[in-house]
């Protein structure tokens, strides 16, 4: 499945772009199993998503829980928890 992660604030500083669009390995169904895979990818993956309860996400750009599936998403973003003030 061929999908476009965009990565915001933080996350995209330690990863160093800002979107890609990669194909998910089978097994990969939820964003939590997007969460595994990507750490697996490298040293600036493991330390973009060292702490994944710190890290939001949204499909199509609804947000969502790390238990959502991921299937016929178009689209996957990472980002940081937003406050405001």
């Amino acid at each position: 499945m061929s999908v476009k992660i965009r990565y915001f604030a933080w996350v995209r500083e330690k990863l160093g772009k800002a979107e890609e669009v990669v194909d998910l390995p089978a097994g990969v169904t939820t964003v939590a199993d997007v969460v595994a895979w990507l750490k697996q990818r490298g040293p600036e993956y493991a330390e973009a998503f060292a702490h994944p309860r710190a890290v939001r996400a949204a499909l199509d750009k609804t947000h969502v829980q790390p238990t959502a599936r991921v299937a016929g998403a178009r689209e996957i973003a990472f980002f940081p928890p937003v406050t405001g003030g």
